[in-house]
């Protein structure tokens, strides 16, 4: 499970999605958030869905690769669901004890449901197709605005990147961890939810332990190469907009506008 997990890993590919400016897909992404939250309709989250397709398939990321990362989050969907489906009221389709069903909650839970699952799809892309360095650059250009009224944009951008590049690294440690414990004994399975929880230390401990080790030594690493922010420093590829950047702007405002006119009209 803990391997299945995706975010902040990064798929090396030769798309177009790749080759893109890290801030036009930054920008989409931030968009797409917003449009999901627009969309109030089914036919819209289909009109959503098949943008995300092509884009997907554009990438050249495998489907399968995406949807594995989806694993780890089933009990979130699951929970948010069931939330849905019985904590609303309106009209009766199915009761059984003090269980009540109603067909304004079952719209709502699939709602919602197919909202996260496009969020967390689309947002994903992100990082799959933009490596760390480039990410980190583009939202330091995005922020440096910010800059001019002494907000450390590049220390922002450095420290949200940094934390998106260890997420694999700390959930491949866990798994280290766990099979470490399992080969000395230890179950993680059996028991109740007090048990289950009890039996998570011996996982948690050597993890922190871990992670500010693996901290200290990035810390060394840079002070070794004379790291000291953003002041003065250069890139070896300067970033700049070419024209396949333009035609992604065009495309994403208008699917931005294509989605507003549709809860507009529809």
């Amino acid at each position: 499970m803990i391997r299945d997990i995706t975010l902040g890993q990064y798929y090396n590919a030769d798309s177009v999605i790749h080759r893109l400016d890290p801030r036009i897909k930054i920008i989409a992404s931030l968009l797409y958030i917003v449009e999901l939250f627009v969309v109030d309709s089914f036919i819209g989250f289909f009109y959503a869905t098949a943008a995300l397709g092509l884009v997907i398939a554009l990438s050249k990321v495998p489907l399968s690769f995406i949807f594995r990362g989806m694993k780890a989050l089933l009990i979130i969907l699951i929970f948010t669901f069931v939330i849905n489906l019985f904590m609303i009221d309106g009209t009766i389709i199915f009761k059984l004890w003090i269980f009540t069903i109603s067909k304004e909650g079952l719209y709502a839970a699939l709602f919602m449901t197919f909202r996260l699952v496009l969020l967390i799809t689309g947002t994903s892309l992100l990082t799959l197709t933009t490596k760390p360095i480039s990410l980190t650059d583009g939202l330091e250009r995005l922020l440096y605005p910010l800059s001019k009224l002494k907000v450390p944009t590049h220390e922002i951008a450095m420290m949200m990147t940094i934390a998106l590049r260890f997420i694999p690294t700390l959930l491949e440690e866990t798994d280290k961890i766990i099979k470490a414990q399992q080969a000395r004994g230890a179950d993680f399975e059996s028991g109740n939810l007090i048990n289950r929880a009890k039996n998570l230390i011996p996982i948690i401990v050597p993890l922190f332990v871990s992670a500010f080790r693996i901290a200290h030594d990035l810390a060394m690493a840079m002070e070794a190469r004379c790291y000291k922010g953003g002041e003065g420093r250069t890139r070896l590829h300067p970033m700049k907009y070419g024209k396949r950047d333009l035609v992604a702007y065009v495309l994403v405002f208008a699917f931005l506008a294509s989605i507003i006119l549709l809860r507009i009209f529809i």
